[in-house]
């Protein structure tokens, strides 16, 4: 899948995976934006997204100077919408904050309109933020996932699975039902330095019944599976979507942290608000 992507996309120029020097001067062109598209054409969903949604990103290492030249700390939470052409690389974003701390600012809902305007224009879409000062940070509590855990099941996995959408089933012939399923096991990988990314992944749904132990198999293989969060997200959604004939589906995956930044992508085909932002407790 690496190499699929690197011929489809820009990702031989990204700066993950690469030596980067420490910015000492505010680099907005630090930036760097990836396509959606190019993923999303391997997805085979047609001329329409199946799906709505939020990337839910939270940058717990924001600082910047004050009038005076004191450093400010806060926490960030950004929402970039499931629509906007492109997705921002995520070690271009702890580069482009890093570029911050020495940049002044008279306020912090400066920073705030100043970091908007920069991803807004990376990402070709209007982004939000939200700064949580230190004062509000004994406010933030670890929450627990709700659902049916699919981690007390015991299946057996062979140690090289790839994600094969065979494997997901539902009983179409009984009743619906609405339930949510969760893991803790989802692990894939940065489709450019390889490393490992764990998340936990919430699925709700109506309709037939899912088969939760292959399910759980298909989560599983994702540990050999090289893409960006973003873009597993959406294929977990479309491969469900597909193979299990649900009538309402939505996917959410809180990523742990890496680099003081977690990714949470949300995706949903029917009504509903966006998922709180609720910390777990890997994040």
């Amino acid at each position: 899948m690496t190499d699929q992507l690197n011929q489809l996309g820009p990702l031989s120029n990204a700066p993950l995976g690469k030596t980067s020097a420490n910015p000492d001067k505010y680099s907005p062109e630090l930036l760097f934006p990836i396509p959606r598209s190019t993923h999303r054409a391997l997805l085979r969903y047609g001329n329409t997204l199946p799906f709505m949604g939020v990337d839910i990103w939270n940058a717990y290492e924001l600082s910047w100077l004050g009038p005076r030249g004191k450093p400010e700390v806060a926490i960030a939470q950004i929402e970039i919408p499931f629509d906007s052409p492109y997705m921002v690389e995520s070690k271009s974003l702890k580069l482009y904050l890093n570029s911050l701390n020495y940049e002044r600012f008279a306020n912090a809902e400066e920073v705030k309109l100043r970091i908007s305007k920069d991803l807004s224009v990376a990402a070709k879409s209007h982004v939000t933020i939200a700064l949580i000062d230190p004062q509000a940070w004994s406010r933030l509590s670890i929450e627990q996932v709700e659902g049916t855990s699919l981690d007390r099941l015991d299946v057996q996995i062979e140690p090289h699975d790839l994600p094969n959408p065979d494997w997901l089933s539902s009983e179409t012939n009984a009743a619906p039902v609405e339930e949510t399923l969760f893991s803790h096991l989802l692990r894939s990988n940065c489709p450019v330095t390889g490393q490992p990314d764990w998340a936990s992944i919430i699925i709700s749904y109506t309709g037939p019944a899912i088969n939760q132990e292959n399910l759980l198999r298909y989560i599983i293989s994702y540990r050999n599976h090289q893409e960006f969060h973003e873009h597993c997200v959406e294929k977990i959604f479309c491969d469900i979507k597909a193979k299990c004939k649900t009538v309402k589906l939505s996917v959410y995956a809180r990523y742990t942290r890496r680099g003081g930044l977690d990714i949470n992508p949300f995706r949903t085909d029917f009504n509903t608000s966006w998922p709180k932002n609720k910390r777990l407790a890997r994040q």
